[in-house]
């Protein structure tokens, strides 16, 4: 019940995680569309889903309503819709420029939103679908200069839940997975900092970072059947970072 043989999977935004997501969703039998912004980005992506069955690749903005009209227009049934894209911009939120929240909110949030927008509906006309969305343990727990990235986060969680609650009677379910510290090549910047890495890696229980291909299975488990009565749930991925408090160990 894990499988996803004969699943038509949409996969939006297809860079770092969205790259494995791609492919492991491919294993598990799924056959998938790559979109990004950069059709590049979509057409690697697309390559390596290729390996295990049919794929297809194309460009989409989310920021861009009609752009994603046209490509729903294209897709035909969708049974999986899988969105990744972010940004962030990391600074004390009082050091923000009114173009940097914006920038933030508008791909974090209304990304989101656009995306669902054109999507959904055809699932809700058949009565069956699976959206997931990569949230963030910043939907739950904040540092300073994440506080813009991590309203965003939290703002799509509710967003997830109130779309899980108005979908549920068309049989679409509706969930988040939300990573920990991921090594992506967005987080080059805090790994490249030896003691800003180590500290990262020491406030989880597992005490190292996630590998990309780490967030597969829960998204793969949320697509699947074997999560036919999962919607407006959160996945933590972050290997107990918002269990513990992991800071200090005392002596015992």
């Amino acid at each position: 019940m894990f499988r996803l043989d004969g699943k038509h999977a949409v996969v939006i935004g297809c860079g770092g995680i969205g790259a494995e997501l791609v492919e492991g969703l491919a294993a598990q039998g799924a056959r998938l569309t790559c979109l990004d912004a950069n059709e590049d980005v979509a057409r690697a992506a697309a390559a390596r889903a290729s390996a295990y069955g049919p794929s297809a690749s194309g460009r989409a903005d989310v920021l861009d309503p009609e752009d994603l009209a046209r490509a729903a227009s294209e897709l035909g049934d969708v049974d999986v819709l899988v969105l990744t894209a972010a940004t962030n911009v990391r600074k004390p939120v009082l050091d923000y420029s009114a173009e940097e929240f914006d920038k933030v909110v508008g791909l974090n949030l209304r990304g989101t939103f656009n995306a669902v927008r054109a999507i959904a509906p055809g699932m809700a006309a058949r009565g069956s679908g699976s959206i997931i969305a990569l949230s963030s343990i910043r939907a739950l727990a904040v540092e300073p200069g994440q506080g813009v990235y991590a309203a965003t986060k939290a703002g799509m969680v509710q967003l997830l839940r109130a779309l899980a609650a108005e979908l549920g009677p068309q049989g679409v379910r509706v969930n988040a997975v939300a990573p920990g510290v991921v090594e992506t090549p967005l987080t080059e910047q805090i790994r490249a900092d030896e003691a800003w890495g180590r500290a990262y890696a020491q406030k989880s229980a597992l005490g190292r970072w996630a590998r990309p291909e780490e967030l597969v299975g829960a998204v793969a488990y949320l697509a699947s059947d074997a999560a036919s009565f999962v919607t407006g749930s959160q996945l933590l991925v972050d290997g107990g970072w918002t269990a513990i408090d992991g800071r200090f160990t005392p002596p015992f």
